[in-house]
């Protein structure tokens, strides 16, 4: 999990769908929302309680791949 994560803050435009997937349900938990083209993981804090992802043709959106990062970051920080 580890080397995904280190490679998605090294290049967040390059980054697999079904690798962010992995990396949000290995710190969040399975999705709460899976409906459409949209994945949306709880995530511990109050406030904004989601993590949103969605597939670009196999990719992840370089700035959702930074919203997963800042929040594995919060989430670890605690």
């Amino acid at each position: 999990m580890e080397k995904i994560v280190s490679g998605m803050r090294d290049n967040p435009k390059n980054v697999r769908y079904e690798d962010l997937n992995k990396v949000c349900e290995h710190y969040f938990g399975p999705p709460s929302t899976t409906g459409g083209s949209h994945a949306v993981f709880k995530t511990p804090w109050p406030g904004d309680p989601r993590v949103n992802i969605q597939n670009d043709k196999g990719k992840a959106k370089p700035y959702q791949v930074r919203q997963v990062l800042a929040a594995i970051d919060m989430k670890e920080a605690q």
